[in-house]
């Protein structure tokens, strides 16, 4: 498995040095549970440009899908979010990420368990204020104390490219519903999972991915 390694705090450097792309992309990473599910809800925002998933963390290089989601690893499955800050900030980023999840479990989101699936957001030293501002509006609007943390951001591991907008995929995949298309199976899982009924249950209207 082939896996490419970014340190984040270069990655808007490297990102406004390849050419085509805009000087003003920004990134935001976050963990929150299933990498697809986030993925998939950021792919749909107005002024995000990409979404990939991987890993970040831990403290193992190179770590691959198997090793991370069997807790073999401490890292966490996570989205690296680009962004046009000309369409959209850091700090509506951080809402719309802290209502797609749910802040109160610290054993894992929704029916994935285990350390990798919790979340977290992993700021550079410039995005750390408002990450944290963040949290505490969050706090703020459900009237207790969210479990969701503000980390330093360190390695990003992209996971591989099986994984890359899985949501969206046409490829056929072996599951247990037969062989369907990706984008069916992870329309299976994730109302199976029940992250849509549980974050529609914590923020209410609040909520900006689900119907």
């Amino acid at each position: 498995m082939f896996i490419r390694t970014l340190t984040f705090s270069l990655l808007a450097l490297i990102a406004t040095s390849l050419p085509g792309v805009a000087q003003q992309t920004q990134t935001a990473l976050v963990a929150g549970g299933c990498f697809w599910c986030v993925e998939s809800d950021f792919r749909r925002v107005e002024g995000v440009t990409d979404v990939r998933v991987g890993f970040t963390g831990g403290t193992t290089s190179n770590p691959n899908y198997d090793d991370v989601v069997r807790g073999r690893t401490d890292h966490l499955e996570a989205a690296l979010i680009t962004f046009d800050p000309d369409q959209i900030s850091y700090d509506q980023i951080m809402h719309l990420f802290l209502r797609s999840v749910d802040v109160l479990d610290d054993g894992g989101q929704f029916c994935d368990r285990g350390a990798h699936y919790t979340t977290a957001i992993f700021a550079t030293p410039e995005q750390s204020a408002q990450a944290e501002a963040a949290v505490e509006a969050a706090e703020e609007e459900l009237g207790q104390s969210i479990v969701t943390p503000v980390r330093a951001a360190g390695a990003f591991y992209e996971a591989d490219d099986f994984h890359q907008n899985y949501a969206n995929s046409t490829e056929r995949t072996l599951t247990r519903f037969g062989w369907v298309e990706r984008r069916d199976a992870y329309k299976r899982y994730r109302e199976g999972c029940g992250r849509d009924r549980r974050v529609r249950e914590l923020w209410g209207d609040s909520a900006p991915f689900v119907n």
